[in-house]
């Protein structure tokens, strides 16, 4: 594909803090009502309908959404890459998306089955990639890289707060689950409209150059096509957000079931101390975010703040193992948060660093999402099997650390990028 580039945009304080605020929006809102969903109401509607061993079916419903994400970013953003549209190549997408991701998680109030529930998350998650692999192609496109770090720990910090928010909001309706998710799906639905109004407007690409007449099975295949030159330190990346977000989703996803499995806690206590939990979350994100983004910028480098981001982060995962109490959870909902953030507010900008074409980023960001999708498959997957065997979650804490530990290495190894 000879897709002509989109020239970043001129260089300007104004162009960088709206860009900043678009995408902090985008991420706020997104966890909201992802996290409110997936963390807190769905399983509590699982378990609420009697279904037996609803770990292993909330880990197949997340496993199963996750395999779907990998096939839906790799289309979508192929297909944004070429895009022609007076609203630019990128926007199109990112509006559909909204719509459809709103409606969805709005859905999952009406269902009653774990059938019917896994069915709408998979089509919220088609939404969610609608809209988030072309918002992240936007910072390859429009953003200037001495400001990259900084809208990363925008992208990183207001998931991680909004996934704050959006566990909050969870325990405060799990006993009225319905209102719960129409505030998840309001929340999704906004999430990208409000990104793509924020954010300075993109040029059209109507008179982008593209292979012309090109038929679709073509573009299926070179969007199944992964990068393939050049890429040493893309997969190096790669391999260090999936053992990450692996090691992340083996507890949050699971974080309503483990202050009752492994604590002893009831429903109520455990919304509780999900409800401080997520207070701790939302500072400890704040204050990584402000620092990690800027500081990484400032000194150019990406590689240091994520080793140490890794080290903050076992540290967390450790907490709940080595004190099995409310606090040990507090004290991993706090320090786990803020490692997790530091990393995350560097992640977008080490990703775009590493792509071996900025002609193809919308497709090569659609390959580096699989290992949101696949870590987020793997993590649910390695939970539920080890507390379907062991009837325990203290084999899962040192697996997580594990993964942590992998992560630096990986981004060790990364050559291109200081």
């Amino acid at each position: 594909m000879t897709t002509a580039s989109v020239a970043p945009s001129p260089s300007s304080k104004t162009n960088k803090w709206r860009y900043t605020a678009a995408f902090t929006a985008f991420a706020v809102l997104s966890g909201i009502a992802f996290y409110g969903t997936m963390s807190i109401l769905v399983p509590q509607r699982l378990r609420d309908l009697g279904i037996e061993n609803s770990t292993a079916v909330l880990g197949a419903i997340n496993s199963a959404g996750s395999v779907a994400s990998i096939f839906i970013a790799l289309f979508v953003g192929a297909l944004s890459d070429r895009t022609a549209s007076k609203w630019g190549r990128r926007t199109p997408w990112i509006f559909t998306g909204a719509f459809v991701y709103g409606i969805c998680f709005w859905s999952l109030s009406r269902p009653s089955s774990a059938l019917i529930i896994g069915i709408c998350y998979v089509l919220a998650l088609t939404g969610l990639n609608m809209v988030q692999v072309p918002i992240y192609a936007l910072i390859s496109d429009r953003v200037e890289e001495e400001s990259r770090a900084t809208i990363s720990a925008a992208i990183g910090g207001g998931g991680v707060i909004g996934q704050g928010i959006g566990t909050l909001i969870g325990s405060l309706f799990i006993t009225n689950m319905e209102v719960g998710f129409v505030c998840t799906g309001l929340c999704a639905l906004l999430a990208g409209v409000l990104a793509v109004v924020i954010a300075p407007r993109e040029p059209s690409s109507k008179n982008m150059h593209k292979d012309a007449g090109k038929p679709l099975w073509r573009v299926v295949v070179e969007s199944l096509t992964p990068p393939l030159k050049d890429c040493g330190d893309f997969y190096r990346a790669f391999i260090c957000r999936t053992c990450l977000i692996v090691a992340y989703q083996m507890i949050f996803s699971y974080q309503l079931y483990i202050p009752q499995d492994h604590i002893g806690q009831s429903k109520t206590q455990a919304a509780a101390t999900i409800q401080v939990i997520s207070v701790l979350t939302m500072i400890a994100s704040m204050v990584a975010s402000l620092i990690s983004g800027p500081i990484a910028d400032a000194l150019g480098r990406r590689k240091v703040p994520i080793m140490v981001a890794c080290a903050v982060f076992a540290v967390g995962l450790a907490m709940p193992w080595i004190f099995p109490t409310a606090m040990g959870m507090y004290l991993f909902g706090g320090i786990a948060s803020f490692g997790y953030d530091m990393y995350l507010s560097v992640d977008q900008a080490l990703n775009v660093d590493v792509l071996p074409n900025k002609e193809t980023a919308g497709k090569d960001l659609g390959f580096m999402n699989i290992a949101s999708c696949a870590g987020q498959a793997i993590g649910v997957a390695i939970t539920s099997s080890i507390v379907t065997i062991l009837v325990s979650y203290n084999f899962v804490f040192p697996t997580t650390i594990a993964m942590a530990i992998i992560a630096a290495v990986a981004v060790l190894g990364i050559k291109r990028v200081k």
